[in-house]
């Protein structure tokens, strides 16, 4: 009988169920913490929908009324005036944008990936020196016009969808995050019995290694995306044609061609824009609010396929013995 309680897999248990018992959550505590995250879900929507709604609202009635939950005279002026003062230029940006930021995301991840695994291998004997050369980048840079040299002058990237993420498709500050992913959450064991098994290193890298870090693979992919599908910088430095502009400069360029015409109706009294709108009319809040849901759209609905693969990731793989 003393056998029995003292067995090895009953004691296991016991500490498990006693470990379980020191992290559940009493009652009182998980309402808190409900309340606390609706609270922070409340603040996280309503601003979004405020956004939305001033899209919705009529220029003079959002100035003289100011932001409401509901828009008090629907209208889609600001929409149709963006799409329509393009002239075609914001369809061909998203187009840009996308295509940009789909090949930017691939390419950070795929990069980011190879770099930081032999980095995080101890069995790689200049693991040191390409960490340093991967963190120096990160707090000293050539500047502007060495990074311009170089994408006009060498890449040959300025006017080409190239320039929009090329530059970004790879970061050294995702570098080390993947490292410490790759150490903390891959096993030497479970390459080394890879190893054991004949499998050289890039079957092990994709058939073993890839799928336990794919949580760190949808994250580095998320923040790639985010960073590709907002970049500015790049297409006002290096794109002069307008067949390559990205979806921000496009709309940022719209922005300034608004705000010039209402100065100039300001000073001048113009009657309107090409006898499309009138001036007095013209959206400006409203303008700015749909810019935002415009640019913000397509990347907030992409993130809970990424919140798919995080799921996927964690419970993917495991070590057998």
């Amino acid at each position: 009988m003393s056998e029995v309680i003292n067995s090895p897999d009953l004691i296991t248990l016991k500490l498990k169920e006693k470990q379980s018992e020191q992290n559940r959550i009493s009652p009182a505590a998980n309402v808190v913490l409900h309340i606390v995250f609706i609270i922070g879900a409340i603040f996280t929507i309503v601003p979004l929908w405020l956004v939305i709604a001033a899209s919705l609202t009529q220029e003079q009635v959002l100035v003289l009324d100011g932001y409401r939950f509901w828009p008090k005279e629907f209208t889609t002026l600001a929409y149709r005036f963006l799409f329509m003062s393009g002239g075609g230029g914001v369809a061909l940006a998203y187009r840009n944008t996308i295509i940009a930021t789909i090949c930017g995301t691939v390419l950070c991840t795929i990069n980011v990936g190879l770099y930081a695994y032999p980095l995080s291998r101890p069995d790689f004997r200049f693991r040191r020196l390409f960490t340093f050369i991967s963190f120096f980048s990160m707090l000293f840079n050539a500047g502007t016009v060495a990074f311009y040299v170089l994408c006009s002058q060498v890449l040959k990237i300025n006017n080409t969808l190239f320039a929009l993420f090329l530059p970004n498709s790879f970061s050294a500050f995702w570098v080390i995050i993947m490292r410490t992913f790759y150490k903390a959450n891959v096993p030497d064991s479970v390459i080394e019995s890879a190893r054991i098994d004949g499998a050289g290193e890039w079957r092990t890298l994709i058939r073993i290694v890839s799928p336990l870090a794919l949580p760190g693979f949808a994250t580095v992919a998320l923040f790639a995306a985010v960073g590709v599908w907002n970049n500015f910088f790049n297409c006002l430095l290096l794109n002069n044609d307008r067949a390559y502009f990205n979806l921000q400069y496009t709309i940022y360029e719209i922005l300034l061609s608004v705000q010039m015409l209402k100065e100039m109706a300001a000073q001048q009294g113009a009657a309107g824009v090409a006898g499309v709108i009138g001036l007095s009319d013209m959206p400006s809040e409203s303008f700015r609010m749909a810019m935002a849901v415009v640019t913000m759209g397509p990347i907030v609905l992409a993130y809970p396929f990424f919140q798919r693969f995080f799921l996927k990731g964690l419970t993917i793989g495991a070590i057998k013995g």
